[in-house]
């Protein structure tokens, strides 16, 4: 008789079966070729010239082997700078570089979360940053972003999340899905509540650079250590299947920790890449602000077109590509009433692909996200789209009541 099976059951890892595929990949995959895409959350653009001409030259120079795990000093040090305004005294060793800003979120769960610890983090916001938690044995305590606040959470609600096994709070701004921003008094506001708690701060500023009619405010300042910034070169420089970004912090042992351990994830990042990078900072430094002139008529033209249809209500976001405005199909979760995942299937059957509010968190029931990353004439057509199924869903509702 065989002896018994040492293998446990099930067979996979908790943490590989506790995360489950993304509401925006669900609808990705039922898109067709011809379908109108505002579900896309990346540049319609390429990366600037002089870079993909430093990227070719720098391998064709022979720069395709290993380098340094914590990056290519000279990229490091001109990241360091880039912040200085922010935050006096960086150098190359407060940056470490990464392959995504995905990889660098990744590295700060790994450095900060044991199992039972829990990361309070943004609804709606980036699917990423809950699992992140979860693979290391954590949980993550979702806190609200709501529409009537414009998307920037509430000092109350966080105190009621928070306990002795929190470990740090995720925040995103500009936001993905929302487009929304902060003031320095709201961002203040956090910082101090983070203080109190003694938590880390992980602050994800991907879209740093894509941002409208205020400044960018950071929560990389003079006052307080314990954060990590995460930043990358998908959105600011359009380089999205370049798989590069990085993580910066004042913290010295924070960023020896992301250093040592980046090795075990990929070991390094691609050598020619990032001297392509450090060309597009120091030549194409004002590639973002030519994107964001594109985003912003885009942006208005959305936000007005939105707001003209009924049952529709959309702040106008002041960074990021994205609108996510709140519709009211027959009473939001009423009888008759119809959820966003219904009428994002339904504009996806009339030929556009828009996000489930629910594909970001729950707080996004009642929500569609749209990215305006595609030509203005596509905008138009999109919405007209748009604009007629909701009103053939107005009358099937209104008829069934």
């Amino acid at each position: 008789m065989p002896a018994p099976s040492s293998r446990r059951s099930p067979d996979f890892s908790a943490r590989s079966l506790a995360i489950g595929p993304t509401g925006i990949r669900k609808m990705f995959d039922l898109a067709t070729a011809e379908t109108l895409q505002f579900g896309l959350g990346e540049p319609d653009f390429q990366p600037p010239a002089v870079a993909i001409e430093a990227f070719h030259k720098a391998m064709v120079d022979g720069y395709n082997k290993y380098t340094t795990q914590a990056g290519y000093p000279p990229l490091r040090e001109a990241i360091a700078a880039s912040w200085a305004a922010y935050r006096s005294g960086l150098d190359s060793s407060n940056v470490c570089i990464t392959m995504s800003g995905t990889n660098a979120l990744l590295d700060c769960a790994m450095i900060l979360v044991d199992p039972g610890d829990n990361v309070l983090v943004p609804d709606p916001g980036f699917p990423l940053y809950g699992p992140h938690a979860v693979i290391f044995g954590g949980m993550d305590r979702a806190y609200a972003c709501d529409f009537a606040h414009e998307f920037v959470p509430q000092i109350e609600t966080l105190e009621a999340l928070v306990d002795a096994r929190t470990r740090a709070i995720v925040v995103n701004f500009p936001s993905n899905p929302t487009g929304a921003t902060l003031t320095i008094a709201q961002r203040d506001e956090l910082i101090a509540f983070a203080r109190r708690h003694d938590l880390w701060i992980i602050s994800d500023e991907v879209y740093d650079r894509i941002i409208y009619d205020r400044p960018h405010v950071s929560f990389l300042t003079p006052d307080y250590d314990k954060v990590l910034m995460v930043n990358s070169f998908s959105k600011t420089f359009a380089m999205t299947g370049w798989r590069i970004g990085y993580v910066l912090s004042p913290h010295a042992e924070a960023m020896q920790l992301i250093m040592k351990l980046q090795y075990y994830v990929t070991a390094c990042s691609n050598d020619a890449m990032q001297r392509a990078v450090l060309v597009a900072l120091e030549h194409a430094s004002d590639y973002p602000n030519q994107m964001v002139a594109a985003f912003r008529a885009r942006r208005d033209v959305m936000v007005r077109r939105l707001n003209a249809m009924p049952g529709v209500s959309c702040h106008k976001p002041e960074g990021a590509f994205y609108v996510f405005p709140k519709v009211d199909i027959g009473g939001v979760g009423g009888v008759g009433g119809l959820g966003c995942e219904d009428i994002a299937m339904a504009i996806l059957a009339d030929g556009v692909l828009c996000s489930p509010g629910t594909a970001f968190g729950v707080a996004g029931h009642g929500h569609l996200r749209l990215a305006y990353t595609t030509s203005m004439p596509n905008i138009e057509r999109g919405l007209d789209v748009i604009e007629a199924t909701l009103a053939r869903l107005t009358d099937s509702v209104a008829t069934v009541i």
